[in-house]
């Protein structure tokens, strides 16, 4: 069994990931923190990117990552079975329709891919994401991490990776994971 989960930053996806994986006594695997290595496998160039940052900002950045992070999916869904895997938040969400469609196609074989938003209303869920902001983001930074929550919680992929949706709004961890529990196929 794979369970995946997917969704904006400060959903819980992590919380609720370590959680489940406990429960279900399956491996915990968090992309965010193993992504460096299936990057690596590519050819990610730390001076290029720093440039690219340097010369077009978070802009030029994303788009740099975007196709290491549909390899990372593709490779850690190859590497890990029996297992709970939290993408980080621009791991399932692509402006470019190739890179998209192989992160579709990655995902198409598992049916627990779990998209969790505090709220079904887009505005709320913005509203509520942008007050888990965590507390050593530099305060020149949190204008940009407002816009990529409205970013991820608006664009149109998590909504298409998704097979089950849950909204935390209101719940706690556990009993968001109860409700993914029961929802599991």
């Amino acid at each position: 069994m794979k369970i995946i989960l997917i969704g904006p930053m400060g959903a819980g996806k992590t919380t609720i990931g370590k959680l489940l994986s406990e429960r279900l006594g399956l491996q915990n695997v968090s992309l965010d923190e193993i992504r460096q290595l299936y990057y690596d496998e590519i050819g990610y160039d730390n001076d290029a990117a720093r440039q690219i940052h340097a010369e077009r900002g978070m802009a030029g950045i994303l788009e740099y990552w975007k196709p290491f992070e549909a390899h990372s999916v593709e490779r850690v869904l190859q590497d890990y079975d029996n297992c709970v895997i939290d993408f980080g938040a621009g791991h399932s969400v692509y402006d470019d329709e190739t890179l998209f469609a192989r992160v579709k196609k990655a995902l198409e074989p598992f049916p627990n891919v779990v998209l969790i938003l505090p709220s079904a209303d887009k505005d709320e869920a913005i509203k509520v994401l942008n007050t888990r902001i965590p507390p050593d983001v530099p305060a020149e930074i949190i204008p940009w991490y407002k816009e990529m929550n409205a970013y991820f919680v608006n664009h149109r992929s998590n909504a298409d990776l998704a097979k089950i949706t849950v909204y935390t709004q209101e719940k706690t961890p556990d009993e968001t994971c109860d409700e993914i529990t029961r929802k599991l196929k």
